[in-house]
C-alpha cells in the first residue's frame, strides 16, 4: 500500500565531497543497495568551477587546500549533527600530496570535529582492502587530470604503505571527467597492466570507474580496487554494518574470484 520513502533504512553513511562533484555520489548510489542510504555535504574545490568543469590538470595547491581547515571542517561538523553512523571522505589526491601521515592527522582532526564519529578516507581504506586480499604489487591508474607529478606521488603513498608498484600512470583518456566511458577505461586498462601486479588500482573519486570492475576482474583475473568502491567497502565496516545486497562490484565485496 505504502510506496518506499528513503526513511527506512539500515545504516546511513555521510559522505564528505568536492562542492561541483557528482562523481561520488552517483557511484555509491549505484553500488549502495536501497537500505544504505547516503548524504552528503560539499565541500569548496578550488580546481572544479561551476557545472563540474574542472582544470585539464588540477593544480597541486587546491589539492593540499580542501584537506586544510576550515572548509573541510566545517562540513564534518554539520553532517555529524545528521544520523549518520560514519564519515566517508571521498577525495583521492589530497592523500597523495600530504602522504599517510598527514592524512590520518587530518582524519583524527575531522574525527574530532564530527565529536567521535568515525571518519574514513579513501587511500587509507585502499591500504587496507590491498592488506586484507593479500595484495604484494599494484598497478595504480589516476585520472586524466591527475599529472605525471601528482602520479609520482600517488606511487609514492603505496609505496610508503609497503606495497611494490610496478607500474603507475593517469590514464590516457579525454580528461573532461564526463567524457570518459566504462568500456574505453576498460580497454585501456586492461591493455597496459602488467603481469607483474597482483591488482589493479583505479584512484580519483571523480572518476567514472565501478562499472568496469566486474569486467576489469574478469579480464584480467586479478583483483581491482576503485576509489569509491572501497571508500562504501570501509565505510559499511566502520559502520558495524553488513556489505549484505552490494553486488557485482568486485572480489573486495566477494564477488567472482573472491
Amino acid at each position: 500500500m505504502w510506496q518506499p520513502d528513503g526513511w527506512d533504512v539500515r545504516v546511513r553513511l555521510g559522505i564528505l565531497t568536492p562542492h561541483a562533484d557528482v562523481g561520488p555520489e552517483s557511484e555509491l548510489r549505484a553500488m549502495a543497495p536501497p537500505e544504505v542510504g547516503l548524504h552528503a555535504a560539499r565541500v569548496p574545490f578550488a580546481a572544479m568551477a561551476g557545472g563540474g568543469v574542472m582544470a585539464p590538470t588540477i593544480p597541486l595547491g587546491p589539492v593540499r587546500a580542501f584537506a586544510e581547515p576550515p572548509h573541510v571542517d566545517a562540513a564534518a561538523e554539520l553532517l555529524a549533527a545528521a544520523p549518520v553512523a560514519v564519515i566517508g571522505y571521498a577525495f583521492t589526491s589530497s592523500a597523495y600530496v600530504i602522504g599517510a601521515r598527514g592524512e590520518a592527522h587530518m582524519l583524527a582532526r575531522l574525527g574530532e570535529r564530527a565529536h567521535g564519529l568515525p571518519v574514513v578516507a579513501t587511500c587509507a581504506a585502499v591500504v587496507e582492502a590491498l592488506r586484507v586480499l593479500g595484495v604484494e604489487r599494484i598497478g595504480l591508474v589516476d585520472p586524466p587530470w591527475f599529472d605525471a607529478t601528482l602520479n609520482d606521488l600517488g606511487r609514492g603513498y603505496y609505496e610508503e604503505a609497503g606495497f611494490e608498484v610496478p607500474y603507475a600512470a593517469p590514464c590516457g583518456l579525454p580528461g573532461e571527467q564526463r567524457a570518459v566511458r566504462p568500456k574505453s577505461l576498460h580497454d585501456w586498462v586492461a591493455s597496459r597492466l602488467p603481469d607483474t601486479a597482483d591488482a589493479v588500482v583505479i584512484g580519483g573519486n571523480g572518476f567514472r570507474s565501478v562499472g568496469v570492475i566486474g569486467a576489469l576482474e574478469a579480464t584480467l583475473g586479478r583483483p581491482v580496487l576503485t576509489a569509491n568502491q572501497v571508500l562504501l567497502w570501509a565505510a559499511l565496516r566502520a559502520a558495524g554494518a553488513s556489505a549484505e545486497g552490494v553486488t557485482g562490484y568486485g572480489r573486495l565485496f566477494g564477488g567472482p574470484g573472491a
